[in-house]
């Protein structure tokens, strides 16, 4: 009984919840990698690209509420997030018209394009600040779990309770189907095939007569929408803080370069591993290791690496770690 309530309070506390980060890490770093690999550059505004679609998304879903719409059980958030991700389409291709597109023709060096993409996360963020403020902003008005510490209890009689809330379930079940999508959309259809061929080799893509300008175009409606659906998941799941998306810039470019810059595989593998690797190292394991060991034995301290203030700082080490000893990460990516 002591070792299955330990499995269920790493399940709780460990196991769920990373996979819930690792989803949404996952789809901003594929954000990121698309537009290394595509248009070749890091793209320094991406996270706060990602607190400007949701931000469009929580106005939208409040308007919803006050109009009495809602999805029941479901955060009235998911009706909301086409809004959103147009709300996000229209800014970076605002943005690429009115500024990378100037650079592209006089072919700038990419660390110019990351200088300037630095510029405009700076930006992002003071627009997203003066629209919405800077507090934290809680939008779901859905059930709250899928599966309630009561429920678990009576159906199980164990002492831990494993709990589901339903934001960690819908980040997991969209970040599936959104990642199949793209996966389909890259390998099957026409277009997809055309972006994959730029990325290859630019040179014989427009001699092979496709359109860099289209290519570029869907790119970034493409990254809108992840970083729209990435950064309303994690809105979901914590809240919404402008500053907050500030931050994870660096889970979501550790994310990509652990797994591959370039490399959309490697961003969905790097996402989780940095996540596991975050929610691991601050995790307290006290309760645990007084299931498993006998009694009297169990550590009086709260047996925690880091506190969870630290937690990008794992990211960071991580981060670090990587560029020194295997620069094209786990799925060998671009390096340069």
């Amino acid at each position: 009984m002591d070792l299955l309530n330990a499995f269920v309070a790493l399940m709780n506390f460990v196991v769920i919840p990373a996979s819930a980060y690792g989803a949404q890490l996952a789809l901003g770093a594929l954000g990121v990698t698309l537009i290394y690999a595509i248009l070749r550059f890091s793209n320094f505004a991406h996270g706060d690209t990602m607190a400007f679609g949701t931000m469009v998304t929580i106005l939208v879903t409040w308007a919803l509420q006050g109009a009495g719409l809602s999805l029941g059980p479901v955060p009235t958030a998911l009706l909301a997030m086409p809004v959103g991700i147009f709300g996000a389409a229209a800014l970076v291709l605002l943005t690429d018209r009115a500024v990378y597109r100037f650079y592209r023709r006089q072919k700038a060096a990419p660390v110019i394009l990351v200088i300037v993409s630095t510029g405009l996360m700076f930006i992002y963020n003071g627009v997203v600040r003066f629209i919405i403020g800077v507090d934290d902003q809680s939008f779901d008005d859905g059930a709250r779990f899928v599966l309630s510490a009561r429920e678990f209890r009576e159906a199980t009689g164990l002492q831990e309770a494993l709990t589901l809330r339903t934001s960690q379930a819908i980040t997991l079940i969209t970040a599936v189907i959104v990642v199949a999508l793209l996966f389909w959309f890259l390998n099957r259809t026409r277009t997809g095939k055309s972006m994959r061929a730029f990325a290859d080799n630019e040179d014989l893509a427009l001699l092979s007569g496709i359109s860099p300008e289209r290519v570029v175009a869907i790119t970034w409606i493409i990254v809108a929408a992840l970083a729209t659906v990435a950064g309303t998941l994690y809105g979901l799941d914590k809240s919404f803080k402008p500053f907050t998306y500030f931050q994870l810039l660096l889970p979501i470019f550790a994310s990509a370069i652990v797994g591959g810059l370039g490399s959309p595989v490697g961003a969905i593998v790097g996402g989780f591993v940095i996540a596991f690797s975050e929610v691991t190292v601050t995790y307290a394991f006290k309760k645990v290791l007084v299931y498993l060991l006998p009694d009297g034995w169990g550590p009086d301290g709260l047996v925690q690496l880091l506190g969870t203030d630290y937690k990008f700082a794992v990211s960071f080490a991580i981060l670090v770690i990587v560029l020194l000893f295997r620069p094209t990460g786990l799925f060998r990516g671009k390096s340069g």
